[in-house]
């Protein structure tokens, strides 16, 4: 997060976009569906080696009128590779209303075209979500080719520090779905199984600061990457004219 000299990406992302080689997650990018691109791609060869794996890529709505979700999902469908496209349809592309982006009924339907299934479900319920997603997982794994899931949910908040909401959207829409917030939606389902309480919650919450609070401590205390991380990792060996430029930098 903050791209520091334990960032795998040496502080050349944007803060969100980190990765983990350790389960296997790789980060987000700035250009818009590029990503899914890759999941095929990956997904192809694991299948060409013979790996029982799957890749699942994330993506918003607004990546649905991208040419790589097109082209993505048709080069799955044609190969059957072991993908799963996971679209939360959260109905704004930044500012764009959902109805705006497609004239398709919704976004799973588009999935027939490209010849597998596409299943909408209600992104605020989490073991909906869950069930859905491990299924869908475990097919591709099987060889039964990818699946696209359309999770339905809503951006409560704006879209960035610079986005104002209330230009293209009514406070009565945001309550009515700020009633369905997922997190107080399965809270209130624990709380009716009796398998969570007020006392369990204070708990976690203690807990939970602290371990932030250490891990903040850990980042702010750790070093910048080197300076000639700037130079490396884009060819084998650094050729001299990036060679003379960094020490010109590393002189000044």
């Amino acid at each position: 997060m903050k791209g520091n000299v334990n960032d795998a990406q040496k502080g050349r992302q944007m803060p969100v976009f980190f990765s983990d080689r350790s389960i296997r997650w790789v980060s987000s990018s700035a250009p818009v569906g590029n990503r899914i691109i890759h999941a095929v791609g990956t997904a192809l060869a694991a299948k060409l080696k013979g790996d029982r794996i799957a890749t699942l890529v994330y993506f918003g709505d607004g990546t649905t009128s991208t040419a790589d979700f097109h082209t993505g999902l048709n080069f799955a469908g044609v190969y059957q590779t072991p993908t799963v496209f996971f679209c939360l349809n959260n109905q704004y592309a930044i500012s764009l209303p959902f109805e705006r982006q497609t004239a398709s009924e919704t976004i799973a339907i588009k999935a027939k075209a490209y010849g597998f299934e596409g299943i909408r479900i209600d992104g605020n319920n989490v073991l909906q979500i869950y069930r859905t997603t491990k299924a869908a997982v475990e097919r591709a794994k099987s060889g039964a080719g990818p699946t696209l899931i359309e999770a339905l949910t809503y951006r409560l908040g704006p879209h960035s520090t610079s986005d104002d909401p209330t230009k293209y959207r009514s406070n009565a829409e945001v309550a009515e779905w700020n009633r369905q917030d997922p997190v107080e939606k399965f809270k209130r389902f624990l709380e009716v199984k009796n398998i969570w309480n007020d006392e369990m919650e204070a708990k976690l919450r203690v807990e939970s600061e602290a371990l932030i609070d250490d891990a903040v401590q850990y980042m702010e205390s750790s070093a910048l990457p080197a300076l000639e991380s700037i130079i490396q990792d884009v060819y084998a060996d650094v050729p001299s004219s990036l060679r003379e430029q960094y020490d010109e930098l590393n002189d000044e």
